[in-house]
Formats: C-alpha cells, sequence, structure tokens
C-alpha cells in the first residue's frame, strides 16, 4: 500500500510540474507566434500594395541568406527540419538567437513573395524560446527535450489554430512510426494555452466547415481511397522536387548569398510566366479550392517548383503552408475529375498530403476535424493514412528517425534518419500476395530472355 501511495504522489508531483512548464511554454510562445503573425501580415499587406512587388525576391533572397549564414546558421531551411535535427543530434540544444533571426528572414522572404510557410519559424520560435527556458532551469537532456516538444506543439497549434492536432503533431513528427507518449500529456497542455493566448491576441484563422458530404457507399469508399494513394504520390514527387533542387543548389560553388540571388532571379522569372499565385502563402488560392472555385490542372505541380526554389537557394519560411496548397488544389482537381464535391475532396486532399509529406497521419487527420468539421473526417483520415504509406520511406523532414517499416515485406534498418536509407530490401512471404506476385514478374521476365535468346 506504501508503494502505491508513493508511486502516486510521484506522478501527481509530475502532473502538476509538467502542467506549470507546459502553461509557461505554451503563453511564451504563443505571445510570440501572434506577434510574428501579425507582424507578417503587416508586412505583406504593405509590400503586396506595391505593383510587381515580386521583383524584391531577388534582393529578399540574398539578405534572408545573408543574415542567416552570418547570424543564425540553424535558421536556414524550414525550421521544423531543424528542430528535429537539434532534437536527435544536438540534445535539443537551440541558439537563442534563431528565434528573432527567424522571424525576420521569414517576414522578408514571404512577403517579398517568396514560396514557404508559417508554421515552420512558429515552431522553430516556439523550439527556440523553450530550449533556452530549459537551459535557465538546468534541465538535464530528457526533460530539455520534453520541453522543445512542447514548443514544437505550441508553435503548430498557435499557428494553425488547431490545439489537438499540434499537440499530436509534435510528439508525432519526430519518429516515423511511433509516438511519445511521455510528452503527450505537457504537449496538449502547451498547445491548448498557445492557442488561446494567440486567439486572444487577434490572431485570425480560417476554418472551413465541409456540412455537405455525400452519403457513405462502396463507390465513395474506393474512390476516396484511390485518391489517397494519389495523394501519396503527390507527395512522393513534392520530396522528389526538393531533393533534386537542393542538389542543384549545392552543385552551384559560389557564395551562399549569391545562390539567394540567383533563386530569387529564376522565380521573377516564373512568375512572370505563370503568374503570382503561386507565390507568398497562397491562402487566397486554398480558400478558393476549399470554396469549390476552378483550379488550374498544373497548380500543384507549379507550387511544388516554387516551394523548393525558394528553400533551396537561401528563402527562409515554413513547409506545411505550401504543402496545403498543393493537398487542396490537387485535391479539388481529382473531385472535379469523379465528378464529387470539389471542396470535400481539397480539404481531404489539404490533410492527406501533410500525412505523406511529413510521416504525420494521425495529426493530420485530427487536423481535419479541427478544420473542416467531423462530417469529413472519417474519409479524410482514410486518405490520411493511405497518402502516408504511399509515400514509402521518404519525407520532407530528413532528419525523421524511422521507428518502423510501413510494411512487413520491407527491410530496413530502423533507426536510421530518413535520408540516409538508402536500401530498401524485399523480402516477400512465399504464399503471400507480394511474393507471388514478384514470382511472377521473375517468371515473366525469364521467359522474355528465353525468346530474346533464340
Amino acid at each position: 500500500m506504501r508503494k502505491r501511495v508513493i508511486e502516486e504522489s510521484v506522478l501527481f508531483i509530475s502532473v502538476v510540474k509538467w502542467f506549470l512548464l507546459a502553461s509557461a511554454t505554451g503563453a511564451v510562445v504563443g505571445l510570440s507566434t501572434a506577434a510574428f503573425l501579425k507582424s507578417l501580415a503587416y508586412v505583406s499587406d504593405g509590400v503586396g500594395g506595391i505593383r510587381f512587388y515580386f521583383l524584391l525576391l531577388p534582393v529578399a533572397m540574398f539578405l534572408s541568406s545573408l543574415i542567416v549564414k552570418y547570424l543564425a546558421p540553424e535558421a536556414e531551411g524550414h525550421g521544423t527540419e531543424k528542430i528535429i535535427d537539434a532534437v536527435h543530434r544536438h540534445s535539443s540544444n537551440i541558439s537563442l538567437s534563431v528565434v528573432p533571426v527567424k522571424l525576420a528572414v521569414t517576414v522578408v522572404t514571404i512577403a517579398a513573395g517568396g514560396s514557404a510557410g508559417k508554421e515552420g519559424p512558429c515552431a522553430q520560435i516556439g523550439a527556440g524560446l523553450s530550449s533556452t527556458i530549459s537551459r535557465v532551469l538546468n534541465f538535464d537532456a530528457g526533460d530539455r527535450r520534453k520541453l522543445v516538444i512542447c514548443g514544437i506543439s505550441a508553435g503548430f497549434a498557435t499557428v494553425f489554430g488547431t490545439p489537438i492536432a499540434g499537440a499530436i503533431f509534435g510528439v508525432e513528427v519526430l519518429f516515423v512510426g511511433a509516438i511519445l507518449y511521455d510528452v503527450l500529456f505537457p504537449s496538449f497542455v502547451a498547445g491548448i494555452v498557445g492557442y488561446q493566448i494567440s486567439n486572444a491576441m487577434g490572431v485570425e484563422y480560417f476554418f472551413h466547415t465541409i456540412d455537405i458530404v455525400p452519403a457513405f457507399s462502396i463507390a465513395l469508399f474506393i474512390k476516396i481511397s484511390l485518391a489517397g494513394v494519389v495523394f501519396g504520390l503527390c507527395s512522393f514527387l513534392l520530396i522528389t522536387v526538393m531533393k533534386m533542387t537542393e542538389k542543384l543548389s549545392a552543385k552551384l560553388k559560389m557564395w551562399q548569398p549569391l545562390k539567394g540571388l540567383v533563386g530569387g532571379s529564376a522565380l521573377v522569372i516564373l512568375a512572370l510566366v505563370f503568374g503570382t499565385r503561386y507565390m507568398g502563402l497562397g491562402i487566397g488560392t486554398i480558400e478558393a479550392a476549399l470554396q469549390g472555385g476552378s483550379v488550374y490542372w498544373y497548380d500543384f505541380l507549379m507550387k511544388m517548383v516554387f516551394t523548393s526554389v525558394t528553400l533551396s537557394f537561401g528563402g527562409s519560411g515554413g513547409i506545411v503552408t505550401p504543402i496545403f496548397f498543393i493537398g487542396a488544389t490537387s485535391g479539388n482537381l481529382i473531385g472535379s475529375i469523379l465528378g464529387l464535391s470539389p471542396e470535400m475532396f481539397a480539404a481531404i486532399g489539404m490533410v492527406a498530403l501533410l500525412a505523406g509529406a511529413a510521416n504525420t497521419p494521425i495529426s493530420a487527420s485530427i487536423m481535419a476535424a479541427e478544420m473542416f468539421g467531423p462530417q469529413v473526417a472519417p474519409y479524410a483520415a482514410l486518405a490520411c493514412v493511405i497518402s502516408f504509406l504511399m509515400t514509402g520511406h521518404r519525407s520532407v523532414y530528413p532528419s525523421q528517425v524511422l521507428a518502423a517499416t510501413k510494411s512487413s515485406t520491407l527491410v530496413i534498418e530502423q533507426g536510421k534518419t530518413m535520408e540516409s536509407i538508402r536500401d530498401v530490401v524485399i523480402k516477400a512471404r512465399p504464399r503471400s500476395v507480394t511474393g507471388t506476385i514478384i514470382r511472377g514478374y521473375d517468371r515473366a521476365k525469364r521467359i522474355i530472355r528465353k525468346r530474346r535468346e533464340k
């Protein structure tokens, strides 16, 4: 009996401790995120009123790259990836200098027309502040990691107005195939507090409840499953395009800020050819797709290109908002092709692309309920899981660590980062469906080879 009393006392103390710490973290992140989002909106509105404002982009990306290179190299690229890398490789230590630098360069990049998102900076700001708090309180590595994850959750929750999805995202995004249950409670607290603080400060969020959802049918179930496959392939394509652009940037042997000048100039040329709809956050196009408006069939492809060039050539920002753009426009297109609700498929596409590209099917499914209502949530969850599986063992966050393979037929060493996975071995059971297909394929190859030899 005495041991049980001691156990419950320890757990109670732990709950109180992390409730207070997570609340404080959520409040700090909520305040800083609200300041960032308002600054971004103010500057973007001012610059957006200038005719041909996007001509400033080469200079903006040059300045962004210059500031990051000499003041805070950790602030480079899309912020969430840097946090994941810090958690896995640097004991969750994130410099406080990242916070103001990331805020400034992201505002400069997006306001001038760079195609990037706002969630990465918010997550990085939250992680940087929570890491600093943990150092001030002299936390050990375990507690510091917990607090940094709380910062990720609070940042994600406050930028999109999704406290539950934000909390789950923080504990799901670090590992592929595993959730950190020991951080679940403080992440929830931080996400809820952060959202309430930012909401009270007047941060506006866009929600679009999908009320008109077709009645369940086998045909609808199959079509949504097929859409999930397409969304997974779109995620795969996005990751591939980003890797190709990063390799192209790496091949240019020049001073890093000059790459910003080159990338910004390339984006200006693309904008003159294809228009400015792929620049900046693209919220207007996302909302149009969610309202059932028409989109161009190539919208999702062009957004991939604009975003990859922006983030690979010195621009700063997040990746999730562009993912929403790609998912909403491709989903709207799929819905139109299938003769179903374009707005419903746009909503499903938004979260399914996130599930596939970021390997976060649970938080993406919950986000569907928070942003679009419970009617569409079951179908969105189905598409999210299929997209997650179809994307394979790759990610827009290369520092994610593989905790479980996506199929028992695939043999991959667990514990490796996604960027270090090179070889995927197929080991099918003799009587399995996959094994039968592989044997049939091998048999067909042998027959063709023999016919050619004759």
